[in-house]
């Protein structure tokens, strides 16, 4: 491979940050700024500037792995592939297609996601497949296709956000999640709008804000119904907009006008004239937004909590406007794009539910399958992980680190553990990877090409820029290996673009549409959103792509077989992408917009005189998501060399706890441990963990499994437990009573 830069993106967050990667004489190589993509402008955050560490033979898997004698020893391809293809053959034969599961990733590119979602459904023949996804916005994305017929992140660009009045920003730390994306929360500020924060930690996010609201854990539905409340009593709704382009609204407006302000202030801590000044700063421009993250989304109610900050969009007729609307903060790579194309308990691709039987026939046609053999949805995420062992005894894991990532770790640990029999694809000998029968070594994102879909909606290039190291294959040539030993020979091309070819009709006529997106407009363009059928924009849809999301009954014609043209006869102008959605009607049945009428509930779990205190979780800048790749690089790591457990310093008083003093936190379902980080920017009565590190500090060891009963999204961001001090490790120690305050 030659030493030219190449221009692609960031294997982390869904920001899809470009940059330029060029291989070095000497080995490795090096990621310098690309100031031509529109998201980042060339900024990268220390994840992104390090990203190429993590491609050394040092640090990753480069030798399959399988277990002799209790351990993992490497092995040639053939074996370990044989190994696994028996071992799923076997599974399948003696205890039926069902006792197979698959879990994907959200870093997955769109082919390989794809692939997968295929390959369980043909080849194993399995409903049980579904990917930590389900844990990122699965909340949002049910509340949104409830609300608005339609699930994307970020119905705008983010060039949008400077544009607004104002923003509230709910339950996001993007400062350190997303730090490239801060400046157009910056820019808002400069251009005149105002940002408002919901958080109950003063994060570096908040520390920006105009206003901050520190609501408890948990209370951010009752938080987003006050406000709704106060909008109905002040006169603030849009009741044009109301009557001409929603439904539903009596029955919503009945719900909100039951959280009066007082009330409120009891659930949430966050006093009256903040609320009423929060709806002031909201409604005064003629623009303005509500971002969603993690925060209200990881809840035991998170769908109808994202649904109450819908309801309060469309009551100030802050949606399908420009510069106006709902969005979400996808949090992974591939969130996006990884659950609109198949690797989804309940979907196949283009964002087809499996239930449907036209896109059973549409999907089952492209595939070269009956119909009826396509199996019916399957179970979530965490109750995937919950059934391994009973009645699912084999299990093929793809871009995923369970064991730090999935709530109430260490029952999904021993789940594992198990198994018949577990096959693990990754590009490091991650904490799951440990447990695995047969390890794979991976191509990763430098190493491969493959598209993915950033939390604005833009399919984007992802190109192959180095060479990975011998012994190492692709994730498509592991299933088009697994596959033809399973006995399909054809459909699983180990060629990323052949793949996306198929994807591109297997979407079509979907609501995420990628039928007129080829390899080489994703080059030219630097990106498209979707919705992009293969044709062209109609008539009543504005030149820019601005209209509502388009359908189609299929591709106009195909691409060549490399994507990289189309039929020699003249073709009709591409579709231009759709970067702004619902700006002539929504992507429901009769264009309206849909209030759904929601009332406070208390979370799964609350605190009581054995377990008095909230803990909440998230990350930190220098990690990312179960730091499987980024505990791997020396500069990270010395930024964040472990976890800690965030107390307020009255709570640190009550428990005698200094700065950097072991404290363990307790809930009912396990015990971490971890230096205090004493600060006034959290609420007293919660306490924060981050959820990046294995071991005695798995934050994930204590959080609750509660699934949310629309979205199966776990409440990872609330649940009840106990903080003892420690003195020289484990002689006991003094725990912490309720704290009151906020």
């Amino acid at each position: 491979m030659d030493t030219a830069a190449t221009p692609t993106h960031c294997p982390y967050c869904a920001l899809q940050c470009g940059m330029n990667v060029t291989p070095l004489p000497q080995g490795g190589a090096e990621v310098t700024e690309r100031p031509d993509f529109p998201v980042n402008r060339g900024a990268l955050c220390g994840k992104g500037r390090t990203a190429a560490e993590v491609l050394s033979p040092a640090v990753r898997l480069t030798s399959p792995l399988v277990r002799s004698g209790g351990r993992l020893v490497p092995a040639s391809w053939e074996e370990a592939l044989d190994r696994i293809a028996g071992a799923l053959g076997s599974v399948r034969e003696r205890h039926g297609a069902d006792a197979l599961g698959v879990f994907g990733g959200g870093g997955l590119t769109n082919e390989k996601a794809y692939a997968l979602g295929k390959f369980a459904r043909v080849v194993l023949g399995t409903s049980q497949i579904d990917y930590n996804g389900r844990f990122c916005m699965s909340s949002a994305a049910a509340a949104g296709t409830r609300a608005f017929g339609l699930d994307r992140g970020l119905p705008f660009p983010l060039e949008d956000v400077p544009r607004t009045g104002c923003v509230i920003l709910v339950g996001s730390n993007l400062a350190e999640t997303m730090p490239p994306s801060l400046r157009f929360f910056s820019e808002l500020r400069e251009n005149g709008g105002t940002l408002i924060v919901v958080d109950p930690r003063r994060t570096r996010t908040a520390e920006q804000a105009d206003l901050h609201l520190a609501p408890r854990p948990g209370t951010d539905l009752a938080l987003a119904l006050g406000l709704l409340h106060l909008v109905v009593a002040e006169g603030r709704t849009d009741e044009e907009f109301i009557r001409e382009r929603t439904a539903g609204w009596p029955e919503a407006r009945a719900a909100a006008m039951g959280h009066w302000p007082e009330y409120v202030e009891r659930i949430t801590g966050v006093s009256v004239p903040q609320l009423r000044e929060a709806v002031e700063l909201f409604c005064a421009p003629e623009s303005a937004m509500v971002l969603t993250a993690r925060g209200p989304e990881q809840q035991s109610k998170g769908t109808d909590t994202v649904g109450a900050w819908i309801n309060l969009c469309l009551a100030t007729g802050r949606a399908g406007r420009p510069l106006s609307g709902y969005g979400c903060l996808t949090g992974q790579g591939n969130g996006q794009g990884g659950r609109e194309h198949g690797q989804k308990a309940d979907q196949l691709p283009g964002y087809r539910k499996l239930d449907d039987p036209a896109a059973r026939r549409h999907v089952a046609e492209v595939w070269g399958v009956d119909p009826d053999a396509l199996p019916g949805p399957g179970r979530s995420a965490y109750e995937l992980l919950d059934a391994l062992g009973g009645d699912v005894r084999a299990l093929l894991l793809m871009g995923s680190n369970p064991v730090v990532s999935a709530p109430r770790a260490a029952h999904v640990e021993e789940r594992l553990r198990s198994l018949d029999f577990l096959a693990v694809c990754d590009v490091v000998r991650s904490e799951t990877a440990e447990l695995a029968d047969v390890v794979l070594p991976v191509t990763q994102w430098a190493e491969e090409t493959g598209t993915t879909t950033s939390l604005e909606g833009r399919v984007l290039l992802r190109r192959r820029a180095v060479a990975a190291p011998p012994g190492v294959r692709s994730d498509l040539e592991v299933l088009h290996a697994l596959a033809a030993r399973l006995g399909v020979e054809k459909g699983f091309p180990a060629d990323p673009e052949e793949v996306f070819e198929e994807l591109r009709r297997a979407s079509a006529g979907g609501p995420a549409d990628y039928s007129g997106i080829t390899y080489r407009r994703l080059a030219e363009e630097n990106g498209l959103f979707w919705p992009c059928p293969a044709q062209p924009a109609p008539e009543d849809e504005s030149p820019s792509g601005n209209g509502s999301p388009s359908r189609s009954a299929g591709p106009s014609g195909s691409a060549s077989p490399s994507g990289n043209g189309g039929p020699a006869h003249a073709e009709p102008p591409a579709h231009p992408g759709t970067p702004r959605l619902f700006l002539d009607r929504f992507a429901t049945g009769d264009g309206r917009a849909r209030f759904v009428a929601v009332a406070h509930r208390a979370a799964a779990e609350e605190p009581d005189a054995e377990y008095p205190l909230l803990l909440t979780t998230g990350r930190v800048v220098a990690q990312y998501q179960s730091g499987a790749q980024t505990r791997r690089v020396p500069e990270l790591n010395a930024a964040a060399p472990g976890p800690f457990v965030e107390l307020h310093p009255r709570l640190a008083a009550r428990l005698g706890a200094a700065e950097g003093d072991p404290v363990a936190v307790v809930s009912r379902r396990g015990r971490a441990v971890a230096p205090a980080r004493i600060t006034s920017g959290i609420r007293p009565d919660t306490v924060f963990m981050p959820f990046h590190w294995p071991g005695e500090g798995r934050a994930n060891t204590l959080t609750n499994p509660a699934l949310d009963p629309v979205s199966r999204m776990p409440e990872f961001k609330s649940c009840a437990v106990r903080v003892e001090a420690l003195g020289p490790r484990e002689q006991g120690g003094r725990v912490a009573g309720p704290v009151s305050g906020g």
